[in-house]
Parts: C-alpha cells; structure tokens; sequence
C-alpha cells in the first residue's frame, strides 16, 4: 500500500499563491500516476490536476486551467501544486491521490486507489 500526506495549505489573501505537496511512502510511488482533487463546503469533490508516472503528461479542471501547475520529483516521492491567483472560489480541503492501475478516466475519484487526509486551503478576499 502507499500513504500520501499532504501539506502546505494555510491561509492566503486572494491573489496570492501555495504551493502543496503530498508526500508519498513505498518504493512504487513512481509508477503511479498522481491526481490532486479539492473539497469546497457544500460542494461536490472536483478534479483539479493529474500527471503521468513519467511526469511528461498532465491534465487540469477547466475551472483552474492556467493558475494551477502539477509537477513530481521522484527522488523525493512528492508531487506538487503550485496553486496560483487564488481566490476565495478556491477554498477548500485539497487532497493528492494515487491511480495505481493507470486507469485513463483521471478526472474521475473512482480513479484511485490511494488517498491522503487532506490539507486546508482558505483564501480571504
């Protein structure tokens, strides 16, 4: 099995940035292909950002194509979200998530097999 832990949320003034990471335990990490996903109040779970297990490849929700960038480092087992011009739309538990199979419908939560607890982005206006 593997275990994400995210982290790097926390509070930011609309218009400013984060950068989250999920750091990921077991030595198949890299075979992965890695999605991060956001939770709002009263909203349903909402595909954000997924990368290949090479990094080459990656895809992006309409609603944050252009701000969002995901990235991975696999000599540290971490994938990355450098969360751009946010705004308080933006507030919400985002979560990193492992597709073991390399299932194509990387939008989709049914996707993957591996998730983390989640880390709190708030942005004020």
């Amino acid at each position: 099995q593997v275990q994400l832990v995210e982290s790097g949320g926390g509070l930011v003034q609309a218009g400013g940035s984060l950068r989250l990471s999920c750091a990921a335990s077991g030595r198949t990490f890299s075979s992965y292909a890695m999605g991060w996903f956001r939770l709002a109040p009263g909203k349903e779970r909402e595909f954000v950002a997924a990368i290949r297990r090479s990094g080459g490849n990656t895809y992006y929700g309409d609603s944050v194509k252009g701000r969002f960038t995901i990235s991975r480092d696999k000599d540290k087992n971490t994938v990355y979200l450098q969360v751009n011009s946010l705004n308080p739309e933006n507030t919400a538990v985002y979560y990193c998530a492992a597709d073991k199979y390399g299932r194509c419908w990387y939008d989709s939560s049914s996707a993957y097999d591996y998730w983390g607890q989640g880390t709190q982005v708030t942005v004020s206006s």
